[in-house]
């Protein structure tokens, strides 16, 4: 029976499962909007490209 309140009392795992989920949160996220942040980035970099451009270019 002391070793369940011991084991019960011992948090240290609980830091790991809570990086675990919100790692599987963020992967789950990508999937789900995979398409929009692919567009989104590609449209940052299309801008700075064009940014980039009009800086060289002047």
């Amino acid at each position: 029976m002391n070793t369940v309140k011991k084991f019960m009392k011992d948090n240290r795992a609980f830091g790991v499962v809570e990086i675990v989920l919100i790692i599987i949160v963020i992967v789950a996220l990508v999937i789900i909007f995979r398409d929009e942040i692919t567009l989104l980035v590609s449209k940052a970099f299309g801008t700075i490209a064009e940014k980039t451009d009009e800086i060289v270019n002047i």
